[in-house]
């Protein structure tokens, strides 16, 4: 099985920032951790802060992926193109949030991208990714 995990904007920086609600552990560790983990399944990382390269890769998914684990940070809440772009493909795709979306400020509760996808998994820290490697079990 090959899957692809994709993040969005300021997703670089998880390990340094806000790590009361992110934690201190930088994505490229617990990547490794994941691997690890799930040795039988390939897994690919993409992040981009531009919400065309999110688009792109989204598109490049179609028959190079069995799934697609979306993080898409801010364009959550205001990407109407990201949302089209999930519905548009035929790759499954998981959306995670690390932190609880409806535990935040108003404006994160609402996820354009929620409809058109797989299912979403919200609030379970970084652990939220390995709860949708499972979900495409």
């Amino acid at each position: 099985m090959k899957l692809l995990i994709i993040n969005g904007p300021n997703l670089n920086l998880l390990g340094t920032r806000e790590q009361n609600i992110y934690g201190n552990i930088s994505f490229k560790d617990y990547l490794q951790t994941l691997k690890n983990q799930f040795t039988d399944i390939n897994i690919a990382y993409f992040q981009s802060n531009i919400e065309g390269e999110i688009i792109n890769k989204l598109h490049e998914s179609e028959g190079n992926f069995d799934g697609v684990i979306l993080n898409a940070g801010g364009y959550t809440h205001t990407s109407v193109a990201i949302a089209d772009a999930v519905r548009a493909i035929n790759t499954p795709v998981v959306e995670v949030h690390i932190s609880n979306i409806f535990d935040r400020e108003e404006y994160r509760h609402v996820s354009l991208i929620g409809p058109n996808v797989k299912g979403s998994i919200i609030g379970f820290g970084m652990d939220s990714y390995r709860l949708a490697i499972l979900s495409f079990s």
